[in-house]
């Protein structure tokens, strides 16, 4: 399958990373029209021929999040039904995902759902970045390519000079085999925050597992909404004398609260990507491109090549 067959479509979810995606492999986007009936029904027109062609339709399923997996699942149909040879539904961001068993009585698997929507529709491929949950990758009968954002804040974080031994935190239990590989790459401690949560919004932090005392936090993280995890967590470390704390999140969807929290001053920085649109407010967020990443991911999965060689880390 040569490169010249390969077609890259986007919703409206996150239209400036297509962009930049094509941009760094110096293919143009393809045009396609995706608005809105006047009741809100989604409308899609592919504008370019994609027969037998290799598409790929990024979409991020970002705030409106409901909205924005129907554009791609409408999409996917749009491009199937147009002939496309193969179809990789492209999901920097992969929503719902938080919903991946059935940890009380009587509430769905939603992340198992997404899955079967997204086949359905006719996706003959996946491919995403940071997952909530590894065994996600399962739900779906067709092929997974699984991203990992580290690369990207390896990069960053080697060059930051470092003046006081290094912790590295997860703010939970589930993130601790997250946060290992990042100590391990960056020769640093490890550490955890052991939290229960109050209900969706709020987090009552619980106790600190490791050493943190006249150190440098790195708090690692999928996905902040609230930012009640990072800020109960960052606040927990200064008591227990951590110098800074920094947070390392693949997927920030910031709404007011988080923003508010944030100001705070908890956190002395929080580094993310551009899954989905970030807005800074001011605040000391520093978003890293994905671009470039996801970019190389496409071009390899269009010439049939390993993607497995993107998750090798330089600077450490």
């Amino acid at each position: 399958m040569g490169e010249a067959r390969l077609k890259i479509l986007t919703g409206n979810s996150n239209r400036n990373l297509a962009e930049e995606i094509c941009r760094s492999i110096g293919e143009p986007l393809g045009e396609a029209t995706v608005t809105s009936f006047p009741d809100g029904e989604s409308f899609v027109k592919i504008n370019e021929n994609v027969r037998g062609k290799d598409v790929f339709i990024i979409q991020s399923t970002c705030p409106p999040t409901n909205h924005h997996l129907m554009e791609l699942l409408i999409m996917i149909d749009a491009a199937r039904r147009a002939s496309a040879q193969r179809i990789t539904a492209v999901l920097p961001f992969y929503g719902y995902a938080r919903q991946d068993r059935k940890d009380q009585p009587r509430v769905p698997i939603t992340a198992k759902l997404v899955a079967n929507l997204i086949v359905a529709a006719g996706a003959t491929r996946i491919l995403t970045m940071d997952l909530h949950s590894q065994q996600i990758q399962g739900f779906f009968d067709i092929p997974v390519d699984h991203l990992y954002a580290s690369p990207v804040f390896f990069d960053y974080l080697s060059k930051q000079k470092r003046e006081r031994p290094l912790v590295v935190c997860s703010p939970d239990v589930g993130g601790m085999k997250m946060a290992a590989a990042y100590a391990d790459t960056m020769g640093a401690a490890l550490g955890m925050v052991a939290k229960k949560r109050k209900s969706a919004t709020s987090v009552e932090a619980m106790n600190i597992v490791g050493e943190v005392e006249g150190c440098d936090v790195l708090l690692v993280d999928d996905i902040t909404e609230t930012a009640g995890t990072l800020t109960a967590a960052a606040k927990m470390l200064r008591e227990h004398g951590a110098v800074s704390v920094r947070a390392a999140v693949s997927h920030c969807i910031l709404n007011e609260m988080a923003i508010d929290r944030l100001k705070s001053g908890l956190l002395d920085e929080v580094i993310t990507t551009n899954s989905t649109p970030v807005e800074t407010h001011g605040l000391p967020i520093t978003v890293l491109s994905i671009a470039p990443l996801l970019g190389k991911a496409i071009v390899r999965i269009n010439s049939n090549e390993s993607v497995t060689s993107l998750f090798e880390i330089k600077g450490f």
